[in-house]
């Protein structure tokens, strides 16, 4: 049996013909940059996520980009975030020539503890930004109230994390901004780049819609300068077709997750642990296996695909190593890296599947038991 990583050809079948329509009717109007089909997506996302301005821009990272250009992240600047986390959330701090701090992480959730941001808090720090990884809100009252406490502001990473909920609020309504990718990979997807900030601030609202368009209100009027971070027109039009279905797509998500849990209940992987208070939407379903590189090996050579989400931390990575961190310093995160395996986890999965994939898991142990008791 072959089970791919991500299928995005099964997805598309089932919308195609929706899809195309949809993309008719960009091209009819030939508005490509914004436009209407934007501006509809936008209306339709920002209900979706319960917040009351979406703004469309170009890629999840121009989404950070922007979100620190509109509160101000200047040279010197100081912002706390996770070293276990895609590039782009520290890459778009370095950018404005601010200097990303990074926080250890929680070994349950493997998103950023709370319990150990104030410690690095400084005169210099101006911002928190927590990410949501893998779909599972980080534990944002605490953070919230040490930024409180501060005066900081508070970008949320949502990238991976569109109709998460904790404590009944959806992703992006808990900090200043949250900040959305719609990669080809994410739960909502489009058909190339695009991304989305959320917030409930009238003012920071307006700033974003400036700087995505060069920073020009009206036309042709600069005030500040800003960024080419425009929506294209197709995207929109195509991640509108795709919010009506992301609903039961994410629940799909959640049934496989529960089918994996109790498949693996007792092996010797670690399946995710999910807060109580969270309800995650398993962009990725990650366990953490010992003889991680072996047991991928074998899923390989069973025709199932697996990916390392992320082999090596932030802080160790060597563009940034004027920061000054060393092995050692972020231990939870460095471990997380040698040990976590994302297993396929999408709406069109069998649960044939999934069996397989648990069944291929359990037989690698089996096999391995000896070695993995040394």
């Amino acid at each position: 049996m072959q089970v791919p990583l991500l299928d995005l050809k099964a997805q598309y079948k089932t919308i195609q013909d929706e899809v195309k329509r949809a993309i008719d009717n960009v091209c009819e109007s030939q508005a490509f940059a914004l436009g209407p089909a934007v501006a509809q997506f936008e209306r339709n996302v920002a209900a979706y996520c319960g917040v009351k301005h979406a703004i469309g821009v170009s890629s999840g990272t121009d989404a950070l980009l922007a979100s620190l250009m509109a509160l101000g992240i200047k040279p010197g600047d100081e912002v706390i975030t996770t070293p276990f986390t895609f590039f782009a959330t520290a890459g778009s701090v370095v950018r404005l020539g601010a200097k990303p701090v990074f926080v250890d992480v929680d070994p349950d959730s493997f998103n950023i503890d709370p319990a150990k941001i104030e410690p690095q808090i400084t005169e210099k720090t101006r911002a928190i930004i927590p990410v949501h990884l893998f779909g599972q809100v980080a534990q944002m009252k605490p953070i919230l109230d040490m930024a409180r406490r501060h005066n900081l502001v508070v970008i949320e990473d949502a990238a991976q994390a569109i109709g998460a909920v904790q404590d009944g609020v959806k992703a992006g309504n808990f900090g200043d901004c949250g900040c959305f990718s719609f990669y080809p990979t994410k739960n909502l997807g489009a058909f190339g780049d695009g991304g989305l900030v959320t917030t409930n601030n009238d003012g920071l609202a307006g700033q974003i819609r400036a700087l995505r368009d060069h920073g020009q209100k009206p036309r042709y009027f600069y005030h500040v300068v800003g960024g080419n971070f425009r929506l294209d027109g197709i995207q929109g039009a195509v991640l509108d077709v795709k919010l009506k279905y992301l609903g039961q797509w994410n629940e799909k998500r959640r049934r496989h997750a529960a089918l994996y849990d109790r498949f693996l209940s007792d092996s010797p992987v670690k399946t995710p642990r999910i807060n109580a208070n969270n309800r995650c939407i398993y962009h990725q379903y990650t366990i953490v296996a010992p003889e991680r590189d072996k047991l991928q090996q074998f899923l390989a050579d069973n025709g199932i695909g697996s990916a390392i989400f992320y082999p090596k931390p932030l802080h160790l990575q060597d563009c940034f190593s004027d920061l000054g961190y060393s092995q050692g310093d972020m231990p939870v995160a460095e471990r997380l890296c040698g040990e976590v395996l994302s297993l396929p986890i999408y709406a069109e999965l069998t649960p044939e599947q999934i069996e397989y994939v648990a069944r291929t898991i359990l037989e690698f142990y089996e096999k391995n038991e000896d070695e993995i008791r040394c």
